[in-house]
């Protein structure tokens, strides 16, 4: 910091010696004394203010240029680059045409024009970033399919869930999950959480994503751009407009905002509704009773996917595997409901009743 203060005061020194000297050509300043005086005056005034000015007009715009580039992330940084090199190549070729316009302005108005399309090309190419890292991909890439190029936003719910993970192994979703940094940042802030379920789900959270970056079919992408938004829901949604890019969730009320913003969600709760097992009447399962049901001699079961099983006659068999027979199948509100008999039995056909949990 000294050294920059001794080079301003150095620097000033000499701007006001030759100041002075210009303005003693004009003035009427007489003898030679009071001349060397007010030259001396004024180079000391001029190097005192060089002194006390040069952070100001150095370190200072420095360390905030400095700031500007370490939290500007660096897509933008690269798209701003570009950007601004297509503006100076279009000022190269609008210069030669400029400089026959008359006078004074065929001098500046080369000049301005490189500055004013470079400052358009820097901002053009940070707000269509996207589209430009796009373009970048398709000419390394190619467009070889439409699943080598496709690109989906996870939320911090379905991260969490983990069958993202397992829908991934098995090779039902490619191309590239992008992880918003905000994402990444709230997952990070579960784990370091002094509640133990809170804690419990961002590690888990985390280790799924470390999971999915080992896969070969998909690659896990983490994007630094932080838009404007209520809470991490709200900035998920506004990136996906913007990127026109699907949100893969699990969360209902997400589920819900984002379609009423007119952005395409896959819903994991959906994908596991549509592949679960279609199960008809008289076709034979195995099912292992865990519990007695409400009414007297009924067994209750489960599914893979939770569909309740009630087996009549079941209670005898709690805590073992049996194969029963499908009698009805019934689709409620909270989801389907089996009614069955182990197999062998021929019992009256009768009108499902309630069972308990």
């Amino acid at each position: 910091m000294v050294l920059i203060r001794f080079a301003g005061a150095l620097f000033g020194f000499f701007f006001g010696f030759f100041l002075a000297a210009q303005l003693l050509q004009v003035s009427q300043v007489t003898p030679p004394n009071n001349q060397v005086l007010v030259v001396l005056l004024l180079a000391v005034a001029c190097a005192i203010l060089g002194w006390l000015g040069a952070p100001y007009a150095t370190v200072k715009p420095m360390g905030w240029v400095v700031a500007r580039i370490r939290d500007t992330a660096a897509g933008d940084l690269a798209a701003g680059v570009l950007g601004g090199g297509v503006g100076l190549v279009f000022a190269l070729f609008l210069a030669f045409p400029l400089s026959f316009l008359p006078g004074e302005l065929g001098r500046y108005a080369p000049l301005a024009g490189a500055l004013v399309l470079s400052v358009l090309g820097v901002l053009a190419g940070t707000i269509k970033r996207a589209d430009l890292q796009g373009a970048v991909r398709d000419i390394r890439g190619g467009r070889k399919d439409r699943g080598a190029t496709e690109r989906l936003l996870l939320d911090t719910s379905v991260i969490i869930d983990g069958r993202i993970a397992d829908i991934v192994r098995a090779g039902f979703i490619g191309g590239t999950l992008v992880v918003p940094r905000f994402i990444l940042a709230e997952l990070q802030f579960f784990a370091d959480s002094g509640d133990g379920t809170r804690r419990e789900r961002g590690r888990r959270g985390l280790e799924m994503l470390a999971k999915m970056q080992k896969e070969s079919t998909v690659r896990v992408e983490i994007d630094d751009e932080d838009p404007a938004g209520d809470g991490a829901d709200g900035k998920l949604v506004a990136l996906a407009r913007e990127r026109k890019i699907p949100i893969v969730t699990n969360d209902y009320g997400l589920n819900r905002v984002a379609e009423l913003h007119g952005v395409t969600v896959l819903n994991v709760n959906d994908l596991a509704k549509a592949v679960r097992p279609v199960v008809l009447p008289g076709e034979e399962i195995h099912v292992r009773i865990i519990q007695e049901g409400k009414e007297a001699g009924q067994g209750v079961g489960y599914l893979e996917d939770g569909t309740m099983i009630v087996v009549e006659n079941g209670a005898r068999s709690v805590g073992n595997e049996v194969p029963v027979t499908v009698m009805r199948v019934l689709q409620t509100v909270g989801g389907r409901m089996i009614f069955a008999q182990p197999r062998g039995e021929d019992l009256a056909a009768r009108r499902p009743r309630a069972v308990g949990h």
